[in-house]
């Protein structure tokens, strides 16, 4: 019987233990656990989701309070088009990020950061290409494009001088989308480096519709990887998306797959961003207590917990603030339902919304439990203390479960390792 530490991922030049840590924002994929990903090996992502929040939490900048200042003026307003993000802050702040990421790398991994086309911003395609651009100028070693198709992404960056050298990659859920993507990049002749191929089970936003169920992740990595033999393209697959056990990971490798894209069992690991207190909820969580539900504004379904605090929430829109999701009109579907619900209750201190949450402000609070299907399994993956709650786990003693691991079993951690 095989374990994932037979299998090696060649990515440009470099072979990894492939086992690639997913780029959960907003900073619960913390540079922390980005680096342990390189140093024992494999890749893990940072991510750009809310970058200039992350940034004032992390390097003591001001990039969000500045902004609130500029359009304090504008707070109980529901027209939202005159807040803008000043793009020589968004710079600095993904600069600041990635470079500081990129100084303590050691190993022989590599870091990723996953860049969210979504995060509209006000200006979809001005924010994007700062992003892009400056991950680029400051070092990172890949970039993987999510949340969206990224049609034009490729061309956002085709004239910067790493165009051809950094890792690029494309997350996708279906055949279809990946076939838009290279037909409307094949002028650059630039192909990605790879593909990670979300699956029906993953964590947080899905490229699925509510009908998520009647999908199959073997089924739609069978259908790309013979589609790309048909065209031969060789382009490494990533699957992701329920990929919860070292055993997991070999039937997909051995599969044909070059690579896992794993995350949800590294929410409990001490390296996340997620608060402590809320890692005991991932942990305490049964199967009847995840949901997919439409709340979030950008349109796609999202998994999480259903006692996460911002559920039916109705707190004022903090776009003066924050304002990342935000569309090219100002626009966002939580504004209308909230004012939509102030008008139907006048006087009321604090309405309900039920139909869609303040996704900024909730995420960078982490108050939106995002989760992957099996997060209902963790606590099977760790100790329970005398007090009754679970040891988190060092993301090292995860990825070596990952790796080394035969079959479906699970390693939990020794005396030793807990008390480390």
């Amino acid at each position: 019987m095989k374990c994932v530490d037979d299998f090696r991922l060649h990515l440009g030049g470099h072979e990894l233990v492939p086992i690639v840590i997913g780029g959960m924002g907003v900073d619960i994929s913390t540079a922390e656990l980005a680096l342990e990903a390189a140093r024992l090996g494999g890749i893990g992502h940072i991510s750009d989701a809310m970058v200039p929040t992350v940034s004032d939490r992390r390097y003591k900048t001001r990039f969000v309070k500045d902004k609130l200042k500029l359009y304090k003026y504008n707070v109980a307003n529901s027209d939202k088009s005159d807040v803008r993000f000043d793009l020589g802050h968004l710079a600095e702040a993904t600069r600041l990020h990635v470079a500081t990421t990129m100084d303590k790398k050691r190993g022989d991994g590599l870091i990723f950061i996953n860049c969210m086309e979504k995060l509209t911003m006000n200006a979809p395609k001005e924010t994007l290409r700062v992003r892009l651009r400056e991950a680029l100028d400051a070092g990172i070693d890949g970039i993987t494009l999510a949340a969206g198709l990224h049609l034009g992404s490729f061309s956002l960056i085709e004239d910067h001088p790493r165009f051809r050298q950094v890792q690029l990659g494309i997350i996708v859920s279906s055949l279809r989308a990946l076939q838009l993507f290279l037909r409307k990049n094949a002028r650059l002749e630039r192909l990605p480096d790879y593909v990670v191929i979300e699956g029906p089970l993953a964590g947080g936003h899905l490229g699925f519709g509510m009908d998520w169920a009647k999908y199959d992740l073997n089924a739609i990595v069978n259908e790309i990887r013979d589609w790309l033999k048909v065209e031969q393209l060789n382009i490494p697959l990533i699957p992701a998306g329920g990929v919860f056990s070292g055993g997991d990971a070999v039937g997909f490798l051995e599969n044909g797959c070059d690579a896992v894209q794993v995350a949800t069992r590294f929410t409990v690991a001490n390296e996340c961003g997620l608060p402590k207190d809320v890692q005991q909820e991932y942990f305490k969580a049964e199967e009847q207590d995840i949901e997919v539900n439409g709340i979030s504004p950008t349109g796609y379904p999202m998994r999480m917990l259903r006692n996460s605090p911002a559920i039916g929430d109705g707190i004022r829109p903090n776009c003066e603030a924050f304002g990342y999701i935000l569309d090219a009109n100002g626009r966002c579907s939580y504004i209308d339902a909230y004012n939509r619900e102030v008008a139907l209750h006048p006087g009321v201190k604090k309405v309900s919304v039920k139909d869609k949450t303040c996704l900024c402000t909730h995420m960078r609070n982490f108050e939106l439990w995002t989760c992957g299907h099996y997060t209902y399994r963790l606590k099977d993956t760790t100790n329970r203390l005398p007090d009754g709650s679970y040891a988190l786990l060092s993301a090292e003693h995860i990825f070596h479960d990952y790796q080394y691991s035969k079959g479906g079993i699970i390693a939990l951690p020794t005396a030793t390792e807990m008390q480390a």
